[in-house]
C-alpha cells in the first residue's frame, strides 16, 4: 500500500494538524502543517498525546512511523510566535501549559513500548527533535538540517534536548546547544540524535521493509538501500567529527565566559567563527543552557523534562524570550537587544534562579 492509498484522518475529536493512518501493522503519524514546516501548536501536541497513547495499547499496531507533510521537512519546532504572543498578552500560563503538554509527549515517545520510527528528512529543529530523536529508530537523509536553535531566540534547548546533547561524544553537544548550530544527517548521527543515514528517496522502500518486519532496527533498514538513489553522496565527512579537537578543548567546563574566551582566542578559524556566533546569542540563554546541560548529564530523560518545565517558566518571564522571537520570527531583523551585553554580565545568582534556586 502506498502512502497515497492510505486513509489519513485526524485523531478523534481533533483537527487536521496531525493526521494518522493504519498501514498494515504500522501506525502512521503525519505532522500536517506544511505551510509552517509542521510547527507544533497545542492542538498538534494534544492530538499526538491521545493517538500515541491509544496505539501503545492497540495490539494491531506493531510499530509507529512519524513523518511530515510537505517538502520542507519534518518539523520546524514549536509555534514560538503564538507562545510569545501569549506572554505579551499577559497569559504566560498558556505557554507553560503548552510546554507541559509537549514534554509529556516527549516522555511518552522516549518510553514508547513499541518501535517508534522517525523519518527525519529536511528541517528538524527544536520541538521537531523532541518528537523524533527520542524514538527508537531515527532515520536522517542527505537533506536533513537538524538544530536546537533556542539560544538564538532567548530560550534554551528544551524537549529533553539537553538530555540528548549531554550524551554526545566529548563537547560536541555543548557546541550545538550553545551556538544553535545547524547540522546535517551525518553529524546528527555523530551527536547520537540519529541512527542511520539513508537517501531521501528511500522512504517508500523503508516503509515496505517495516511492513514486512515492524521490529527492524535502523541498521537492518539502511543496509539494503543503495546510496546511488541521490545525486550527491549522502554521507560526507561529519563536520563535528573533523573539528572535535578544538570543540572538546574550548567547550570544557561550566563557565560560559571562559568558553567564549577560549573560542575567540583559539588558533583555529573555525573556533573563532564559533565564538563570534556564540557572542550573538542571548547571554542569559547561553549561561543557563550550559548549566542545564551539565546537570542533565547525571539525570534521566524524565528528570531533564521536569527541569525543562522549571526553566520554561523562568524563560517565559525573561525579556530575552519575547525579544529573541521578535527579532528572529516576527520582525526578522535579526538584531535582538538582549538584557545582558555579554555572558560575563550574567550573574551566577540569575543562573541558579532559573532552576528555582536562591
Amino acid at each position: 500500500m502506498s502512502k497515497n492509498e492510505l486513509s489519513w484522518t485526524p485523531a478523534p475529536g481533533h483537527g487536521e494538524e496531525v493526521l494518522y493512518a493504519v498501514d498494515g501493522p504500522l501506525g502512521r503519524v503525519r505532522l500536517n502543517r506544511p505551510r509552517a514546516i509542521n510547527a507544533l501548536d497545542r492542538a498538534s501536541v494534544d492530538s499526538l498525546h491521545q493517538q500515541l497513547h491509544a496505539w501503545a495499547e492497540d495490539d494491531t499496531v506493531a510499530a509507529v512511523v512519524l513523518d511530515g507533510a510537505g517538502e520542507r521537512g519534518l518539523c520546524a519546532g514549536g509555534d514560538v510566535h503564538a507562545l510569545r504572543q501569549a506572554v505579551l498578552d499577559g497569559r504566560p500560563g498558556e505557554a507553560e501549559d503548552f510546554w507541559a503538554a509537549e514534554y509529556a509527549v516527549n516522555a511518552l515517545i522516549a518510553a514508547y513500548p513499541k518501535p517508534y520510527v522517525a523519518w527525519m528528512d529536511g528541517i528538524v529543529m527544536g520541538g521537531g527533535v523532541g518528537v523524533s530523536a527520542h524514538g527508537s529508530v531515527r532515520l536522517v537523509t542527505e537533506r536533513t538540517r537538524l538544530a536546537m536553535p533556542e539560544t538564538i531566540i532567548g530560550f534554551f534547548p528544551d524537549v529533553g534536548g539537553l538530555w540528548l546533547l549531554s550524551r554526545a561524544p566529548g563537547e560536541l553537544g555543548t557546541h550545538v546547544a550553545l551556538t544553535g548550530a545547524t547540522v546535517g544527517g551525518a553529524d546528527a548521527r555523530v551527536l547520537g540524535l540519529a541512527d542511520a543515514l539513508v537517501p531521501s528517496g528511500a522512504e517508500g522502500r523503508l516503509l515496505a521493509a517495516l511492513r514486512e518486519d515492524p521490529t527492524a532496527d535502523a541498521r537492518a533498514l539502511a543496509a539494503p538501500v543503495p546510496v546511488t538513489d541521490v545525486a550527491t553522496d549522502p554521507s560526507p565527512e561529519p563536520w563535528l567529527q573533523t573539528n572535535r579537537d578544538w570543540i572538546d578543548e574550548c567547550y570544557a567546563g561550566a563557565d560560559a565566559t571562559v568558553v567564549l574566551e577560549r573560542l575567540l582566542g583559539h588558533a583555529s578559524p573555525e573556533a573563532r567563527a564559533a565564538g563570534e556566533t556564540l557572542a550573538t546569542r542571548s547571554p542569559h540563554s547561553v549561561a543557563v543552557t550550559l548549566e542545564g546541560l551539565r546537570r542533565a548529564a547525571s539525570m534521566d530523560v524524565e528528570q531533564v523534562l521536569a527541569q525543562d518545565l522549571v526553566l520554561g517558566r523562568t524563560f517565559a518571564a525573561h525579556p530575552d524570550f519575547v525579544e529573541g522571537v521578535r527579532a528572529q520570527v516576527v520582525d526578522k531583523d535579526r538584531s535582538p537587544r538582549w538584557a545582558h551585553a555579554s555572558v560575563a554580565d550574567v550573574p551566577r545568582s540569575e543562573v541558579l534562579a532559573a532552576f528555582g534556586e536562591a
